[in-house]
């Protein structure tokens, strides 16, 4: 799920303050949505990882998520606030708002997933995160935990779903991240 042009911006200049904090250049950070690098979905909220996905799985998967996208209606979202996972090495913003919606819906993605064929592996309570930076080693990312706190973008509706392919990288490159870039997007319906 991809937050609006100017919500992403808003994130940004934040994002800009948060590189400013010492230790910044230990962390690889991500991208807005159309910069640096020009992905459509360098930030995104990922709601299910497929990982590999086979080509001929693709149009079972667009299908059911279409589904699933039909069946759910439009929310209000905003990111807000911070986090870590792996000790460090990973800080994400949050969200705030209608959180329930977008975790049913991410409950959704990953049934369809499933039904589809896709082995997930174990299934992991969601949470509802939009990846700023990785580490390959611990950092202390608490300053920028802390200094997210306070963050809040406007709220919008969030009215599709996105089915994102990552393209990793291979140049290797020291600090390429990866490419994501939307494949398939369905209107939320609300009609069940």
């Amino acid at each position: 799920m991809l937050p609006p042009d100017d919500v992403a911006r808003e994130l940004a200049a934040e994002v800009a303050e948060l590189r400013r904090l010492p230790g910044a250049d230990a962390l690889r950070w991500t991208g807005r949505p159309g910069w640096p690098r020009g992905g459509a979905a360098d930030w995104h909220f990922t709601l299910a990882f497929y990982g590999e996905v086979d080509e001929d799985v693709v149009p079972d998967l667009s299908a059911r998520l279409a589904r699933a996208a039909h069946r759910t209606a439009p929310f209000a979202l905003a990111v807000r606030g911070g986090g870590q996972f792996g000790h460090g090495r990973a800080l994400w913003a949050g969200a705030a708002g209608e959180v329930p919606a977008l975790r049913l819906l991410a409950d959704r993605a990953e049934a369809a997933a499933r039904k589809a064929g896709l082995d997930l592996g174990e299934h992991r309570r969601y949470k509802a995160h939009l990846t700023l930076a990785r580490s390959r080693d611990t950092v202390d990312v608490r300053p920028y935990v802390e200094a997210l706190d306070a963050f809040a973008s406007r709220t919008w509706t969030v009215g599709e779903l996105v089915l994102v392919r990552s393209r990793l990288p291979r140049s290797g490159v020291p600090g390429e991240q990866p490419r994501y870039e939307p494949v398939g997007r369905w209107a939320l319906d609300g009609a069940g």
